[in-house]
């Protein structure tokens, strides 16, 4: 396409970005509506007793699966993004999968217990991991290699994300205290039907990249790949059944399987003789942020386990006479992002080519987690309901700023670090450190106490700062291998 042709697209695009950022930008708000308004309302279900209409688990319990379902979550995306690049593309594994996501939903609302969690959660992990890597994957593919607006086109992407992260738990947790969870679960269910629809009738703007798959699976193993699929799905079943695979156990599962998954990948792609020097030496640049990705959700994902805890019992919900449902607190990290991300877009556009550089980012985000996690520190000690709602505010701020610096430019930077032929796989590998992030904030979570708060907060917080100055030192020769990506 000419120059002039590009300025004239650019101009009639979507905010400056290109158009069909708008049909991922609208699916995956829908997506996110679906599964952070279910999330909301999750772990107090799982451990609010049968009179409040809950199933009466521990805490501890409840904070584990919680994790194990997030970093499920995370670890599908190896699935999706195998599926999209070897059988069916991109644009055809998204939709199935969000499809797959709205009868999770659906079986939360309407099957009795622990059956209903069981099948529900099972089916959203799976969808939600397929929608993650391949809508990521396809806003990628609207950009040219060296197209500047990449990180502000996934900063705007992220807004998406973030719309329907903030309008889900607001509605779900208000039917919720209301009338039941059922109907909250409900109403996630209709949010994803919601996308399908929209997605529906978008999908033939989506560039044709994204329509088959990018390293096509020989016929002749399809059939090796179902009996392999078999026997994975049998022997989960079987570790259920016989005991070996519970529920006090399943975060700790969630995270060896993770890492396993990652370095297996790691050795997968750059063993592959399908890919070039170059491309070889960016995925080992990749190593450093996948681990300090890590660490950073790690933190992060906490919101879904300790901090719904804190929110519950140690924070004072009062407005003016009205408590305000525990859910309500996961929709303030939304509302700086909506804020947020058109200026952090706006600056990286501004800024160019002068920009700090992704490792600086990713190092800035890392340290941000941890003094957000220090800020707690002051409210040790002040009861039962006793920390204020505009502290948590503060620190849910810095929660947001941290993130802003590392998620959406991590999202980018894999697109731009892959190999061709791993175009997608290498954002399920960034995925996967979201996985192993949010299987150890589960993990995490039963280790805190809230009348023993000070070292919980204290010990992770400074391990998040200490990681981030570690990656400030290796700027530079992260840069260098990622040659002449920043």
């Amino acid at each position: 396409m000419s120059t002039i042709g590009r300025q004239q697209r650019r101009e009639r695009g979507f905010f400056g970005q290109p158009w069909p950022l708008a049909t991922l930008f609208g699916v995956e708000t829908w997506e996110r509506f679906s599964f952070y308004g279910m999330q909301g309302i999750l772990l107090i279900y799982l451990y609010y007793t049968a009179a409040r209409g809950g199933l009466g688990l521990g805490q501890e319990t409840a904070s584990g699966i919680v994790g194990a379902y997030g970093g499920g979550v995370y670890l599908a995306t190896i699935l999706g993004a195998w599926v999209a690049d070897r059988l069916l593309g991109g644009e055809r594994t998204l939709l199935i999968a969000a499809a797959v996501v709205m009868c999770g939903h659906i079986a939360l609302s309407l099957l009795p217990g622990a059956t209903g969690v069981l099948v529900g959660l099972v089916l959203i992990a799976v969808g939600s991991g397929g929608v993650k890597a391949t809508a990521t994957s396809l806003v990628g593919t609207l950009y040219d290699a060296g197209d500047t607006r990449r990180d502000a086109g996934f900063s705007l992407y992220y807004l998406g994300v973030n719309l329907g992260a903030f309008f889900g738990p607001l509605l779900t947790g208000l039917l919720q205290s209301e009338i039941g969870f059922r109907w909250g679960f409900g109403l996630a269910a209709v949010g994803m039907a919601a996308g399908l629809v929209q997605y529906s009738f978008g999908r033939r703007r989506l560039p044709a990249q994204g329509r088959t798959p990018s390293n096509p699976l020989p016929r002749r193993r399809y059939t090796l790949v179902a009996v392999v699929a078999a026997a994975a799905v049998l022997a989960i079943v079987l570790s259920v059944l016989v005991g070996l695979l519970t529920a006090g156990i399943l975060a700790l599962a969630v995270i060896v399987a993770s890492a396993v998954a990652a370095i297996g990948y790691f050795v997968v792609i750059l063993s592959s003789s399908g890919i070039t020097a170059d491309e070889r030496s960016r995925v080992y640049a990749f190593i450093p942020l996948f681990l300090a990705s890590a660490a950073f959700w790690s933190l992060y994902q906490q919101q879904f386990t300790v901090l719904t805890i804190y929110s519950d019992e140690r924070l004072n919900r009062d407005l003016f006479g009205w408590q305000m449902p525990v859910s309500w607190v996961q929709s303030i990290n939304p509302i700086f992002i909506i804020v947020l991300s058109g200026v952090f877009a706006a600056l990286w556009t501004r800024l160019g080519a002068r920009q700090p550089p992704t490792p600086v980012k990713f190092a800035l985000g890392t340290i941000g987690m941890g003094i957000a996690f220090l800020l707690f520190l002051p409210f040790v000690g002040t009861g039962r309901n006793g920390t204020p709602l505009l502290a948590l505010v503060g620190i849910l701020f810095v929660f947001t700023i941290a993130e802003l610096l590392l998620s959406p430019v991590g999202l980018s930077v894999s697109t731009k670090l892959a190999p061709e032929r791993f175009r997608t796989q290498l954002v399920a590998l960034f995925f996967l450190s979201t996985a192993l992030g949010t299987a150890a904030a589960g993990e995490l979570g039963a280790y805190y106490d809230p009348r023993n708060e000070a070292p919980y907060f204290t010990v992770l917080g400074l391990i998040a700062a200490a990681l981030g100055v570690v990656l400030l030192l290796l700027t530079r020769p992260v840069l260098r291998l990622m040659r002449g990506v920043r």
